[in-house]
């Protein structure tokens, strides 16, 4: 029996790396049974002689668009411009991340292409994310030895990147790793938005790491987040929690609340805060589920 990591899922074959080897594989039949779906990023078990995982080992976070397992971080890649930068999607990227015990990392593109009044609210939105702790990068395309010093991030990591189709994720992995040539079509005029070609999940070699090369985050809608852990995946707000008067205070309509006192002293961004109450009302919108 041998132990490697999945490295790439195509069409029910799962292609395990084991040192410098790579072996295709199958899952047992019994993983059907015991609802198990071994995916890209696990570490399993298997037979290197009858191609078949024998066993998957337990996950550190598993994340279900795109699915893939044990990920260090998430990079969310926002552009200035075509699309406009999105304070409020990059908030729902950013919950969603937190919600998985991933850490994020903030990469904002396209800083070449802006006036000079957008650079500012760009920097503003820089400063915001680093206070709440953040790494936050400024990106152009004109300036390709920043780019290259962007690998520090993906030295010994597992990363996925996640954001809208065309804000750059595409031409960021080239950059990492030229030899990828991904395609990436223009953005259309029409709809503001770009196509990437990407059909698998993926860990691929980049500056240093694996990053999974995936068509990117499908699902948004905080179906599986509850009202009581909204709070944890804000951390500005996370820290302030202990302070408030009663223990399950969702920092709406409540009382003697920490979180609402430092919106009103200004520790806490309004922006933020007005984020939060909308992931807040949607989720206690939802559906019950049966």
């Amino acid at each position: 029996m041998t132990e490697g990591r999945i490295i790439k899922a195509v069409s029910g074959f799962y292609y395990v790396q084991s040192g410098d080897d790579m072996y295709q594989c199958r899952g047992r039949g019994v993983f059907r049974n015991q609802n198990i779906t071994p995916l890209v990023g696990d570490f399993v078990e298997f037979n290197e002689t009858e191609g078949y995982i024998l066993a998957v080992k337990p996950r550190r976070n598993t994340l279900v668009r795109p699915p893939v397992a044990n990920i260090d971080q998430a990079v969310i890649v926002s552009s200035a411009v075509k699309p406009d930068f999105n304070p409020l999607l990059l908030d729902r990227f950013l919950v969603m991340i937190e919600s998985k015990q991933v850490k994020p990392v903030i990469f904002l593109t396209k800083k070449d292409v802006i006036a000079e009044a957008e650079m500012e609210n760009l920097i503003y939105y820089q400063k915001l994310y680093e206070q709440i702790g953040y790494p936050v990068e400024l990106i152009s395309s004109k300036e390709p030895e920043k780019l290259t010093e962007l690998t520090r991030y993906f030295a010994e990591r597992v990363s996925v990147i996640a954001g809208q189709s065309g804000v750059g994720k595409s031409s960021l992995l080239n950059v990492l790793n030229p030899s990828l040539e991904l395609k990436t079509d223009e953005i259309s005029a029409s709809l503001g938005r770009g196509k990437h070609t990407t059909r698998h999940v993926e860990l691929v070699e980049a500056g240093g790491g694996l990053v999974a090369d995936t068509p990117g985050f499908s699902a948004l809608d905080f179906r599986n987040l509850e009202a009581a852990d909204l709070g944890e995946c804000f951390p500005e707000i996370r820290e302030r929690q202990p302070d408030c008067k009663f223990r399950s205070c969702l920092h709406h309509k409540e009382p003697n609340c920490a979180v609402k006192q430092a919106v009103e002293d200004g520790e806490v961004a309004a922006t933020r805060y007005d984020h939060y109450l909308r992931f807040l009302d949607e989720i206690n919108s939802r559906k019950p589920r049966y």
